[in-house]
């Protein structure tokens, strides 16, 4: 049996939008483990009336809290241009593919010692990977069935707080304000993924759940104009589903295309706001990241691109080796880690309604 969560204002946002769409598709009970969930509080940091319910309802679209996977080798792509969700963990390269995202959204992942969760948003296009908390009752993130701007908003099992997916923090509830912690992840396609990483594990479909996981559930989303819910801000500079790198810092953002990197890897050194950042990317090859370019003893160091050689990716001015994930795999400071940004892959619409004032690079 479904659990089912006690969200004050469900019914009156309900009734205030009129919705009879389902948000993010799919349909059937979710199978959330146990753990005692208070109602979240009045207060929001986000406008409440701004807030759609989708129509599933909580963990209507059910989370994957059981993942399986297989080596790579032995679950080849049919399509290897289809998109895929990288990590690394504990130096196991794992992927988790859009075709089995698209129908869950949330999967809890990792050890009772250092749990994790991945979320995807269809609607928006965008992956993020949080740090759970081994001391919490339940670590678990759950689908709440409700979209700020068409993004995911998540609830912890442990509280039911409410979590909008690219605002990174919880908005309602007992953690509110609280930020999480969160882990680098390289979306790009199946032969990228696999060209680097011939030993990755990918997730499987042994689900727990009956879905068609080779037919997108949306139809031509990906590629109309159309939204299926309002965003506080329209910005026409691009198509609205363009897939665009963007980084944002104390409310201000700034994205770059992903079309736009060429068909060789291009590095770009840069400021943005108070962080000296370098910006990797690559279209034919279909990745994006950015990474804090200022090292802990101070040092800001130059890149240039490498091509040919992924996963590696940069080189700098001292005769380092960097890959994607943001590590020196040799030079005199082999094993050292760029620290992350808040950045991460998404469509450009839903960039433009979180961050009206948003910078295009050019």
């Amino acid at each position: 049996m479904t659990k089912r969560l006690h969200i004050p204002g469900i019914l009156v946002l309900l009734t205030a939008f009129g919705l009879l769409v389902s948000a993010c598709g799919g349909s059937g009970g979710g199978s959330p483990r146990s753990g005692s969930a208070p109602p979240p509080s009045n207060e929001w940091l986000i406008p409440q009336g701004e807030v759609a319910d989708g129509g599933p309802g909580p963990d209507g679209i059910p989370s994957i809290d059981d993942p399986k996977f297989d080596l790579i080798t032995a679950n080849e792509p049919s399509d290897p241009s289809e998109l895929i969700i990288g990590m690394m963990v504990d130096g196991v390269a794992k992927a988790y593919p859009h075709e089995i995202m698209d129908w869950h959204e949330i999967v809890n992942d990792g050890t009772d010692a250092a749990p994790y969760t991945m979320s995807y948003c269809p609607l928006t296009g965008t992956a993020l990977a949080w740090k759970g908390d081994p001391a919490a009752t339940n670590p678990d993130f759950g689908v709440s069935g409700l979209l700020f701007n068409s993004n995911l908003i998540l609830y912890d099992r442990a509280t039911a707080s409410l979590w909008p997916q690219m605002f990174e923090q919880s908005v309602n509830g007992p953690r509110i304000r609280e930020v999480p912690t969160r882990m680098q992840v390289i979306e790009t396609t199946w032969g990228t993924w696999r060209a680097m990483y011939p030993d990755s594990l990918i997730m499987n479909t042994s689900t727990g759940h009956r879905r068609d996981y080779g037919d997108y559930p949306y139809g031509d989303y990906k590629d109309n104009s159309g939204l299926l819910f309002p965003v506080a801000n329209a910005d026409q500079r691009l198509h609205p589903k363009t897939r665009v790198l963007g980084i944002r810092e104390n409310g201000q953002a700034k994205v770059y295309q992903i079309a736009g990197f060429g068909p060789t890897t291009t590095a770009i050194n840069e400021q943005f706001g108070s962080t000296q950042i370098v910006v990797i990317g690559n279209s034919t090859a279909n990745f994006g990241a950015i990474y804090d370019r200022t090292l802990s003893d101070g040092t800001i160091l130059n890149f240039t691109a490498i091509g040919g050689q992924l996963p590696n990716v940069l080189q700098d001015d001292e005769g380092n080796v960097w890959d994607i994930f943001g590590k020196a795999v040799s030079g005199p400071r082999a094993g050292e880690q760029l620290a992350l940004t808040n950045s991460y892959i998404g469509m450009w619409f839903a960039w433009a309604a979180f961050f009206p004032s948003i910078e295009m690079h050019f």
